[in-house]
């Protein structure tokens, strides 16, 4: 596919004025479904803070998550919700799950609250009236666009489409979760394949050879084309439905997966993972090409853990050494990868002068998805409209490579519904990290599990016998934030809200 302008005339376009932009250019890159492990880049450290491989790194091929590593700075340890719908609206709210009260991924055309979860979660997403990241960049001046999976709301909803919570541009995005197909062949699920899942709005590519992930590229960079024309710094989603399932494999990358011992899906996948990449390393190329790279900040994370086909939901598999991927309570479910690096790094640059990202750097502080919207609305010199309530920390001291010395260690995960790992709360504070199981079914024998993260980050070994005061403790901390934050709770067979309390052990 030819672009809809040449690299030259843009050029021409973009001029001086450009060069001189003060408030930069910024892409949220977003895989789904992508954990902590799914690359060649070592996020994980050893005590001296320097990365450390483990066997899943030297699986994938991730060159650009590389190359934006070398020019900027990674999280060793960031955390997303467990599934897709929450970490989605708390990027767009800087709102925890239990203040936006989507605690669910959301099924298009049902509520999906499961036989426990509270009645009144938010399975509608985000409303036109809501604050949302796109709505205040907007605002400000920014050009604001939409590429790929959405994910904010289910069918007739006012999140289902993204212009109604602030976008400008809408390529690709409605209420579904994942492709019906990744093929164009197939029409990406309208000619072939689950056609409740057809991806909208890419009927050009329909028939041929062209797969998902390399048509979102090429819609993206079109769509940077655009906003460079219009002289309009911008905002661009890039959402890829990859690595979602279902996994077919990207034709271009199998035989790099081909003489291996992992089954043949495990390669499919590894083979989404490699054309993700890809992408990224386009769109990279695409802003040096157009002189535009300096002044554009490119933030790349997954949304929750890993769904690799690896092996067992809980166990040391698809997110090893971690525990557990998507869906679940441990680490393995709800850590994800996280850069962030100018586009082609100048420490002259006016732009980046007000953000010196650290290059090469690893920072070991963690950072949640709820610090991407003030973050981004700091960097963009706007500010959080009056009333808004936000969860989120800026995160610009860490992307320097410092600590934040004001950040507190705390971080509250909620999900009062049924997965791979089922009505459970966990809270982090500092080293330790609890995890509340509601037990809707029995609710007056609520479970706990603790576990010190610095001395086992593998989650092998239950402190909560040993700690009892420290579990009663931290439930009671855990329980005052649930409440702070507006949450919904689990619900026994009669409907009664189970709120979080300690039991002897």
């Amino acid at each position: 596919m030819k672009k809809t302008l040449c690299v030259s005339t843009l050029l021409c376009l973009a001029g001086h004025p450009l060069m001189a932009q003060e408030r930069p250019n910024v892409i949220v890159f977003l895989v789904d479904d992508m954990g902590l492990m799914d690359t060649s880049l070592p996020f994980l450290t050893d005590k001296a803070g320097n990365p450390q491989r483990y066997p899943l790194n030297d699986w994938y091929r991730t060159p650009n998550m590389e190359r934006m590593a070398r020019q900027g700075i990674r999280f060793s340890t960031f955390y997303a919700q467990s599934v897709s719908s929450p970490s989605r609206a708390s990027i767009m709210t800087g709102q925890n799950s239990t203040r936006h009260r989507t605690t669910n991924w959301i099924n298009a055309e049902t509520n999906n609250k499961t036989p426990f979860g509270p009645e009144d979660w938010n399975w509608k997403g985000i409303s036109k009236s809501d604050v949302t990241l796109p709505r205040v960049l907007h605002d400000a001046g920014y050009k604001t666009i939409h590429v790929g999976k959405a994910h904010f709301g289910c069918q007739n909803s006012e999140g289902e489409l993204p212009q109604n919570i602030g976008f400008d541009v809408n390529i690709a995005g409605s209420a579904i979760g994942h492709p019906g197909s990744y093929y164009g062949e197939n029409g990406y699920g309208h000619i072939k394949g689950q056609k409740a899942r057809a991806v909208p709005g890419l009927e050009k590519y329909h028939g041929t050879d062209t797969f998902l992930s390399e048509a979102l590229t090429i819609e993206a960079n079109q769509q940077i084309d655009q906003a460079v024309g219009e002289k309009k710094p911008f905002f661009l989603y890039m959402s890829h439905y990859a690595v979602h399932s279902p996994f077919e494999a990207d034709k271009r990358f199998t035989g790099h997966y081909r003489y291996s011992e992992k089954p043949k899906v495990a390669g499919d996948f590894a083979t989404l993972i490699e054309g993700m990449d890809k992408s990224l390393g386009d769109i990279m190329d695409h802003l040096e090409e157009l002189g535009i790279a300096e002044n554009t900040l490119i933030i790349f994370l997954g949304d929750n853990g890993s769904d690799a086909p690896l092996g067992d939901d809980k166990g040391y598999t698809s997110s090893a050494p971690l525990r557990g991927k998507k869906g679940t309570e441990f680490e393995g479910g709800v850590r994800v990868p996280f850069i962030a690096c100018w586009g082609k790094p100048d420490a002259n640059n006016p732009v980046q002068k007000k953000l010196p990202i650290a290059i090469g750097g690893i920072q070991r502080q963690m950072g949640t998805v709820m610090d991407i919207y003030p973050t981004l609305l700091s960097l963009a010199g706007t500010t959080n409209p009056q009333g808004h309530v936000i969860d989120g920390i800026d995160l610009r001291t860490q992307l320097e490579g410092k600590v934040n010395k004001n950040r507190s260690g705390k971080v509250l995960m909620h999900f009062p519904h049924e997965h791979r790992g089922s009505y459970f709360t966990t809270y982090i504070d500092g080293d330790w990290k609890l995890i509340y199981y509601y037990n809707p079914e029995r609710p007056s024998e609520p479970g706990y599990r603790l576990y010190n993260l610095t001395l086992d980050p593998g989650e092998t070994l239950d402190l909560s016998l040993r700690e009892k005061d420290r579990v009663r403790d931290m439930v009671h901390a855990m329980s005052a934030q649930l409440e702070a934050e507006g949450a919904l709770y689990p619900e026994d067979a009669k409907g009664n809200m189970l709120k979080p309390f300690f039991r002897e052990l």
